[in-house]
């Protein structure tokens, strides 16, 4: 199946942003193909759809590619509790319906970058566990990886609407777990990331904040904004009216935009069902096995974390 066209608008951007020549996608799709299959610890989707997402994450270089692929995969096996929920798990349908995240379907403008919210407090954290909640994100975050050129070209920005948190919520982010969503978000996923943006943010939330910073690149700690009740600062990055009416905009409300991912999941069943058998096979790894202490180890405590 062939990569799907480009708006030209996107198109130009991919061109001008991502190095993006179509003449030259057929050969360097097959380039990573051919690679792939002599790589004995990985096994990979290889449609050209979701190849096509690493190559424009890695601004066409192929080295880096290749870096990226293998480090997703390796990922996907040594942290799969991100990774593995079903969507046909009851608790998967459950923490969709909780709003706690949201993509929108549609950009703010033809050219502009995916938009999800995260609302933490619309989970009880004495009943849901946020890696659960990631794990159910993540399968929403892959399904927009092949349908979402906005996500792929223009990259991401988060809203992260704190209100309402509790130190139990934030008990829930572990070092190591924030190791985890650092690497995935940062180091092995394809997707750019062009900004988070924290709302109605807590007195404890400064000291999660600096931790979480300090296992940032200096490119997207640039790329934090703390906002807290200042919506105007907000506006200057996503118009209001591209945001869903509970925060005064046109997108639909949070119940609205949860009942199109429902659907989307829906139509994505079978492949997201296949999508679990990728990962990697570290025992056959050329070289040194990768394990998850490689990969995440940091303290798995708040001993270093002062709330008070």
């Amino acid at each position: 199946m062939p990569v799907r066209a480009l708006t030209p608008v996107l198109a130009e951007k991919a061109r001008a942003e991502l190095n993006e020549d179509p003449a030259r996608l057929e050969a360097d799709l097959q380039h990573i193909k051919d690679w792939l299959a002599k790589q004995p610890h990985i096994n990979a989707r290889t449609d050209d759809q979701w190849l096509v997402a690493f190559l424009r994450g890695c601004k066409f270089s192929l080295e880096r590619t290749k870096e990226k692929l293998d480090l997703y995969y390796s990922v996907r096996t040594t942290a799969p509790e991100l990774f593995q929920m079903r969507h046909t798990d009851p608790l998967f349908d459950e923490i969709l319906g909780l709003g706690a995240f949201i993509i929108l379907p549609k950009p703010a403008t033809p050219d502009g970058p995916l938009i999800a919210i995260a609302r933490l407090s619309s989970y009880d954290p004495n009943k849901y566990n946020i890696v659960d909640v990631m794990a159910a994100t993540n399968a929403l975050m892959r399904i927009a990886m092949v349908e979402n050129d906005n996500a792929v070209v223009a990259g991401v920005r988060n809203v992260m609407d704190l209100e309402g948190t509790t130190m139990a919520h934030f008990m829930q982010m572990t070092p190591a777990l924030m190791k985890k969503m650092v690497v995935i978000g940062q180091d092995a996923s394809p997707f750019r990331m062009k900004g988070a943006h924290y709302l109605n943010t807590p007195s404890i939330f400064e000291t999660v904040f600096n931790a979480m910073k300090g296992l940032l690149n200096e490119k997207n700690k640039s790329r934090l904004f703390v906002h807290n009740k200042n919506f105007d600062e907000l506006y200057k990055y996503i118009p209001k009216e591209a945001l869903p009416a509970e925060y005064g905009g046109n997108a639909g409300t949070i119940d609205e935009i949860t009942a199109y991912w429902r659907n989307k999941v829906k139509e994505y069943g079978s492949w997201l069902e296949e999508d679990i058998k990728y990962g990697t096979d570290e025992s056959k790894r050329p070289g040194k096995p990768k394990t998850a202490e490689d990969m995440f180890g940091v303290d798995g405590s708040f001993r270093k974390l002062d709330f008070d």
